[in-house]
């Protein structure tokens, strides 16, 4: 391995050439977004360059809310405004990003047969996966705090392994919802900040601003997803012993 750079191995050469593929359209399209560098590439894993600093932490927020407004808005203008959340989106070297609902409708079908979820659960959130066809798409990056190396002031994405398809404000909601779950109930206002940061990109770029109602919402679908991973990688904290009130939100 060469010095100042990380190892990531893979155990098959599709999630390599995958990760690959992730970065290379990470770096076209979503330019605001800092990554690490690709260094080598090798046959069963890659070197990044070596990330210094610290993991993303609850003050860190508003930060990672405005570096992932200005990704996925600029994703959008550059190559996600023909794509649909229905369906994957191809990119070059004949790979894709995942569509978004027929993953995550089979994960909570999953799960619901593992008996983490009851149907009425499933139900709560399927409007969420009927998306409208006019639905403008930005894309996922499992933006958790593990996810996010926080160099100066300035986040880092790392982790190039999860990326597809996914409406605005979805991975905005992971990292508060991962926030809150590794460190506890988030400050009073702090979801309203985060989200004031994440609209400011779209508004100047001219898109449907997120709500906070909205934002909720796919807190909530994160939560069905997220429940596997409760109790390790940091994951401390059930969401409904976490999840914000009314007086969190003002």
């Amino acid at each position: 391995m060469s010095p100042g750079t990380f190892r990531k191995s893979y155990s098959s050469h599709r999630e390599l050439e995958r990760a690959i593929a992730n970065h290379t359209w990470l770096t076209e399209h979503a330019k605001p977004l800092r990554l690490p560098p690709l260094v080598a590439v090798h046959p069963d894993h890659i070197e990044l360059g070596h990330v210094g600093g610290r993991h993303c932490s609850v003050d860190d927020a508003p930060a990672v809310a405005t570096a992932l407004g200005q990704a996925h808005a600029a994703a959008w203008q550059s190559d996600l405004h023909n794509a649909l959340l229905t369906h994957p989106h191809p990119t070059p070297g004949n790979h894709e990003l995942p569509a978004f609902v027929t993953p995550r409708i089979a994960a909570l079908h999953k799960h619901r047969d593992a008996g983490l979820i009851g149907e009425s659960q499933i139900l709560a959130v399927q409007p969420l996966l009927k998306p409208h066809p006019a639905e403008l798409t930005a894309f996922y990056k499992d933006t958790n705090p593990r996810n996010v190396m926080i160099t100066g002031d300035e986040p880092v994405m790392v982790d190039l392994d999860d990326l597809t398809l996914a409406p605005f404000g979805y991975d905005l909601a992971k990292l508060l919802v991962t926030l809150a779950m590794t460190h506890g109930s988030l400050p009073r206002g702090a979801y309203a900040t985060a989200l004031t940061c994440y609209n400011r990109p779209l508004l100047d770029a001219g898109l449907p601003l997120v709500p906070l109602r909205r934002l909720l919402d796919y807190a909530e679908l994160h939560h069905l997803l997220t429940l596997p991973y409760l109790g390790t990688g940091g994951y401390r904290h059930p969401w409904p012993t976490v999840r914000p009130t009314s007086e969190d939100l003002q």
